[in-house]
């Protein structure tokens, strides 16, 4: 029997599914063969035994209060000591933020500082430009509570702060528990004016479990992701007019619990110490 108008528009109907499902099975071929292009470039699996310091030849511990508390009228002295940074025998590395009696010998801007803690980077060891770096940390929690995963330009010592550029992957304040923030800071767009955005859990805190944080970065572009779900995307158009884009240089890690400042506010009776971030892994592709 001859196809009848009706015939041909089912027909023509089927073949445009068809094409389109075929459509999208190409596009997920193409977006999974890409993300499988990344290569191992570097890693910490953090598998040490119980109470070891981290590994020397690839992280650098920062020590002391800073200029103005890190810039950030900071509470913390980062020691560099495997009491505030160690592996866990478990797979993991905890950098942990206690509140204690420190010695006269411990000044911070405000005076004898009342917490430690610990700020690890990869800095002279490990810098990169372009890439996924990624972590699977559980973060800490509590009121004045600052965990970050972040990287600065390596061209720090000459160009400074923040011409050099600053991309933070995550940073959390326990005031808020359901969000982590992405943001890069560079000439024209830091502090208060960095640009970035939240991302924001459907339940619960992210102290509650393990997340997996990642930038994937390219030149003129930098995306964002949590457990991964894409969730920001910036680029040179995202800048204030006039302003340089200033990632196109190596960058080097950090790993840090702050206690206090600008933003996370000062701790108050409601935070229990010590806090402790637990970080998995760091992995860094090319």
């Amino acid at each position: 029997m001859p196809f009848g108008r009706r015939g041909w528009t089912v027909g023509a109907r089927t073949a445009a599914r068809l094409c389109l499902a075929a459509l999208l099975l190409t596009l997920s071929a193409a977006t999974a063969a890409a993300r499988q292009t990344w290569t191992l470039a570097w890693s910490d699996e953090f598998n040490g035994p119980a109470g070891s310091a981290v590994d020397s030849t690839k992280w650098v511990m920062e020590v002391g209060n800073g200029s103005n508390g890190w810039g950030n009228r900071e509470r913390q002295y980062y020691t560099n000591t495997t009491k505030n940074a160690s592996m866990d025998g478990a797979g993991n590395l905890v950098i942990t933020a206690y509140r204690e009696t420190l010695g006269q010998k411990f000044r911070c801007w405000y005076g004898q500082c009342e917490y430690t803690s610990a700020r690890l980077k990869t800095q002279g060891r490990f810098e990169q430009a372009y890439g996924r770096f990624e972590a699977r940390i559980r973060v800490p929690f509590g009121q004045g509570i600052w965990p970050a995963f972040w990287t600065l330009g390596n061209n720090i010592q000459t160009a400074g702060w923040p011409a050099c550029g600053e991309l933070d992957i995550m940073e959390h304040i326990g005031r808020e528990p359901a969000n982590v923030y992405g943001t890069i800071h560079g000439p024209g767009y830091s502090g208060a004016s960095s640009i970035g955005a939240p991302y924001t859990l459907s339940s619960g805190g992210f102290s509650d479990a393990f997340h997996i944080f990642a930038v994937e970065w390219e030149p003129n572009q930098i995306r964002w992701y949590v457990d991964g779900q894409l969730y920001q995307t910036r680029t040179p158009a995202d800048l204030p007019p006039g302003s340089a884009w200033v990632f196109d240089h190596p960058f080097f890690m950090l790993l840090n619990v702050a206690v206090g400042g600008y933003w996370p506010g000062d701790p108050d009776s409601t935070t229990v110490f010590p806090q402790k971030m637990y970080v998995d892994y760091v992995r860094v592709y090319r």
